[in-house]
This record gives structure tokens, sequence and C-alpha cells, in this order.
């Protein structure tokens, strides 16, 4: 096979040789035809042509051997292969020249006939290739029935058009763009023509027989995905996208790049701008400690903190496997950083002080919890002694290291809750916000924030999996609303709420506008291709043990206002009674030491007051951000 296809490129160009070899002589000899106006041509020049033919061919043939042009396929000729032509051609005349100068003293060869020449040449060669392009072109079009139309017609959308011009294998082939600027409309790229705005889509498709639309815009917005991915549908055809400028590979557009519509193209939101040289400042040379590294909050932390070149990262979690994945991604990406992994439990005392005695770090980041809702209703005790002790343990050896920062990673089911979950963050919450002005070292900040997309236990792997089945998709209530943000732009904001803190705050993180559930789940159905309701069914089961219809990010009396950061909202925290609270949290400790899991139930309840038990109906005072920030 492989001497096969050899012989197939030797045999390919052999002809082109020929082909041009051929051609030299045409275009010599018709030169000087046209010198003597298509008329005869004089016997003493005649005689002088014919004479220096095997001089031109010789040199003009090395010329176009040394310049490449056999080294490109007739199949995809284009206009670097025409530029490769003119300079060999330029450079074979001035050759000739010399060559017919130094031998005859160029008699009977008028000096018209070199530029004549040249012109014909290119004609003889560039002409038959483009040609045999046009010629293949056609019968693979003509044979295609598939066409696509590609959504805006900038750089990224020229890359696109050309690609599917020379590269066929693709399957379709471009019928025009859509672009929303007015002065696109009627030009065209390749030969492929602006059609029109967005709003004419599906008129569009329906009059083109368009099979599939291509969206090359990848510095499009969630907002200006989801109403491309609106047309789309009202048109009832195939959408695939172009990632974002920085995911694309090298920066550029190629048909390689596309892939189909995720979810998080339609709900993520404004890229995040952070301060990077703070929060640099804040890690760079210091030894920084994340409790439940190994979770997807976790994980995604030590990421972005390794970017930042710590000089000790130490990575705490109770997960074994989870412990494996991220030290080997580490270990791949950052070789030169020291890296510290601990198997550990944040319920164990001792293994908590030992490493805070081992690597004394600067900073924590206390991402370790259990936060699945409706399995913990059922047990409160491992919920407090988990996500309350877990988190004063931690504090606790913070402040005895002297640690600078200590960061607390809550959730707005911490507020107002419903769920054991969420009434156990809370108060570790109130634990860590009370204990910052009793601590002189360590500076104690909370940031909390809502559903982080794709996150281990979220809503969005599980409604993946149930489509891939082919249904039902399972739906809490066909109202409940989640605020939602990605794993990085949630692990971005709480480094910029570890780099601004100075001790005491809540960070609240603007989470935009809350996402209807119902909404979520028919786009993800829409973008595997399938009809809700058709081809998956959806199944609303009721809300389940500790759901509420609608979260919140704060509560009414946190007197939320804007940070330095317009993406950090602060809410002010509330202040106990100090003795009282402590002395309640021992005998929620006992309580837990007994396993008295309705004594801690009481307990909990008396020390966040306002936790009511139960799924809320929707009878909650939900508080949007927008008015607090008026």
């Amino acid at each position: 096979m492989k001497l096969a296809r050899i012989l197939n490129r030797l045999r390919t160009r052999v002809a082109a040789f020929s082909h041009d070899l051929f051609m030299i002589p045409v275009a010599w000899l018709g030169a000087f035809w046209l010198r003597f106006n298509l008329a005869s041509v004089p016997d003493e020049y005649l005689r002088e042509a014919l004479w220096a033919v095997p001089l031109v061919i010789s040199i003009q043939g090395a010329v176009n051997w040394y310049f490449g042009l056999y080294r490109g396929v007739w199949r995809f000729a284009s206009l670097p292969d025409l530029l490769r032509i003119m300079k060999s051609i330029f450079v074979g005349v001035c050759l000739i020249a010399l060559a017919l100068f130094l031998t005859t003293r160029m008699q009977f060869i008028p000096r018209s006939v070199f530029p004549m020449y040249s012109v014909l040449l290119v004609l003889l060669l560039g002409g038959p290739r483009l040609l045999y392009r046009w010629f293949k072109d056609r019968n693979i079009y003509s044979l295609q029935s598939r066409k696509a139309l590609i959504i805006g017609a900038g750089s990224a959308g020229e890359m696109l058009v050309r690609d599917l011009l020379r590269d066929h294998s693709f399957g379709y082939r471009p019928v025009g763009f859509v672009d929303d600027e007015l002065n696109k409309k009627g030009r065209e790229i390749h030969g492929v023509r602006v059609l029109g705005n967005l709003r004419k889509l599906p008129r569009l498709v329906e009059r083109l027989d368009v099979d599939l639309v291509l969206v090359a815009i990848p510095s499009a917005t969630s907002a200006q995905m989801r109403r491309i991915v609106g047309f789309c549908e009202k048109a009832g055809v195939a959408v695939r996208t172009l990632p974002s400028y920085k995911d694309l590979p090298a920066g550029k557009a190629s048909l390689q790049a596309l892939r189909d519509i995720s979810i998080e193209d339609l709900l993520g939101r404004e890229p995040v701008s952070l301060n990077w040289r703070e929060i640099r400042q804040g890690v760079q040379g210091q030894c920084v400690l994340v409790t439940g590294g190994g979770g997807s909050i976790g994980a995604e932390l030590c990421r972005q903190l390794a970017q930042l070149a710590p000089s000790q990262l130490v990575i705490f979690d109770q997960s074994e496997f989870n412990l494996y994945e991220i030290e080997r991604e580490l270990r791949e990406h950052y070789p030169a950083m020291v890296l510290k992994i601990v198997l550990g439990d944040v319920c164990d005392t001792a293994a908590l002080r030992r490493v805070f005695a081992q690597t004394s770090p600067t900073m924590v980041f206390h991402a370790a919890a259990f936060k699945h809702v409706p399995m913990l209703e059922g047990q409160v005790r491992q919920a407090v002694r988990n996500n309350v002790f877990g988190t004063r343990n931690t504090a606790r050896c913070a402040v005895e290291s002297g640690c600078e920062k200590f960061l607390l990673i809550s959730t707005d089911k911490a507020v107002n809750p419903t769920n054991v979950m969420g009434a156990s963050k809370r108060l570790g919450e109130v634990y860590c916000q009370n204990l910052d002005p009793r601590s002189s070292e360590t500076r104690f900040i909370t940031v909390r924030f809502g559903n982080v997309l794709d996150s281990a236990g979220s809503v969005v792997p599980l409604f993946r999996e149930q489509i891939a089945r082919g249904g039902p998709v399972t739906v809490t209530h066909p109202e409940v609303k989640r605020y939602f943000m990605t794993i990085p732009e949630a692990c971005q904001l709480i480094l910029q709420a570890g780099a601004a803190g100075s001790g005491g705050e809540v960070f609240v993180l603007d989470m935009g506008e809350p996402v209807s559930i119902n909404y979520l789940v028919r786009q993800m159905i829409l973008l595997s291709g399938k009809i809700p309701d058709e081809d998956i069914q959806i199944k609303y089961v009721g809300l389940r043990p500790g759901e509420k219809l609608f979260e919140e990010l704060f509560h009414e009396s946190e007197a939320l206002r804007q940070s330095n950061h317009d993406k950090l909202l602060l809410a002010k925290h509330r202040e106990v009674d100090w003795n009282a609270f402590s002395q309640e949290l021992e005998q929620l400790e006992q309580a837990c030491e007994a396993f008295d899991e309705a004594a801690v139930g009481e307990i909990l309840t008396r020390l966040v007051p306002e936790f009511r038990p139960g799924p809320t109906r929707g009878d909650d005072k939900v508080i949007p951000i927008e008015s607090a920030r008026r």
C-alpha cells in the first residue's frame, strides 16, 4: 500500500511537471506571435526563437521545480499556489534574459517578448490548475446534498468557510452567512454571501434547505448563544459551534475545533475580570492548605493556586482516589511545585494539628464538606460532625499555627436553611464569623455561592446520564429555580475574595439571575438532538426533603452591599453571644459523641433559629440581588 501511494504521488508530480514543460515553449513562441500582431513571425526571429526553446525550457523548468510548484496538489490549488507560480516565472524570465544576453546578445529577440511570455505562462500554468479545482469542486458539490449556514461573518467565519471549501471530508458545503452587522449584508467571503441577520435564520434554513448551522463567533456571550439557539430551535435545524477564543487550539478557527453546544454555553456568563496581581501577591511564595482538595471545587482551587507559584501546596482530603487524581494531574503540569498530599479527615483533630505543625500554612481554603441535601436529611449527626466540627477543628488549628487567612467556602443553602446541610453550613459560617474578632492573627473570610455546573452531585451530570439512557429525566418541580456558575468562575472569585478580604467579611458571589431547572433540562434534551416530551419524557417527582423552590444568597438582615469587585457582594455578618454560643456548641458536640440524633437536631435548630426543616413550597421571601443593591 505504501509503495502504491508513493508511485501514485510520483505519477502525479511527473504529470504536472510534464504539463508545465509543454506549456513553456507554447508561451515562449506565443509571445513572439503576439509581438508581431498575430501575423507570421519573420524567419530570422523565428529561427532565434526556436533555437532558444531548449534553453528556455531548461531554465524555466529548473526554476519551477526549485520554487516547489510540484509539492502542491492541483485539487487544492489556491492563491498561494498562484503567487508561487508568479515568483517562479519572474525569476525564470530574469535568468532566461541573462542567458540569452550572454549567448546571443539577444539579437532578433524583441524585449517585449519577455513580459508577454510571463503573462502567457501565468495563464497556461495557473489556469489549468484552477480549472481542475473548479471541476473537482463542482463534481463534489453536485454529489453533496448537505448544506451549512454560518453564523458570524468575521475572521472566524472566514477561516471556517475556507476550511469547508478545501476539506470536503466534513461533508457540508457553505451556502451563506448570517450576521447582524448591517454593513456586511450582501458581501461575499470566498464566494459565499452574507444573506441577512439572525432573525432571518428560520426563513433562510427553509428556503435553502439547510442541514446544519455553524456558529463562528468565539467571542459570543451566553446571552447571544441563547438567542442563536432559540432561532435554531424555531428553524428545527442542528447547530454546532466554535469554542471561545481561549479554548481554540492555537487561537485559530478550524473544522476540527467545532463541537456541539453545551449547557455551559447557555448558562455561562460574562468572563470574570480579576485582579490577578493582587491575587498572586497573596499566594506567591506562601504555603497554602486546601481541605477537601480532591473534590470538584477543591481540585479546581488547587489547579488555579498552582498557577500562582505558592512555596508549597498542601492538599488534605479523605478520599484516596480523589487525592490520587489531583496529585497525578498537578505533578504532570507543575513538576517543580512543592506538593504535599495528606489523606485525612477534618474531624480528626490530631491529623489536622500534625499537618499544620509540619507545614505552617499562611492561607487555608476550607472546602471540605458534606453537601448532598437529601442524603444528609436522614443523617443529621454526620452532617453536623463534618460541616460544623470539621470546620471548627480546622479553624482552631489555623489560629494555633498563626495562619494569616482562613477562607470558608459556604453555600446559598445556608441562607434561611430548610435542610440539614444548609443549617450545618450556616452554623459553620456563624462560628468562623464570630471567631474572627477573637483571633489576633488569623483573618476569617466566608465565601458563599450557589450551584456549580458539573460539580460532584449536581443535577447536570445526572440529567446527562438520564438523557443518554433515553429518559425519563426526573425534575423535582416545574417551577424550581437555582443559581448556577461554572467551577472555574467560582474558584476564581474565591481567590479574589481571599485577596480582597481583611477579616470578618461574608462575600456573596454575584450569581446573576436564577435559572429555571425546567428550562435547563429542556435545553439539555434539545442540545442532545432530541425533543422534550416526545423523544425523552420529563417526569416531575416533587420537591425532595429539605429542598426549596427558590434559593437565596443572603439573609434580609445581612445588609448586602457592593465590594470593590463587581462580582463580589458583601453581606454584614450577624454577631452572637459567644459564651452562650460556645456552651450550646459543646452540648451539640456531646450529642454527636452520644449519637443522639434527636438532640443534635434540636440543638441545631436552636443555634440556627432561621432553620425551618422540611421542603419549602414557594412562600419564602426571596430577595433579588439587584433590588438589594438599590
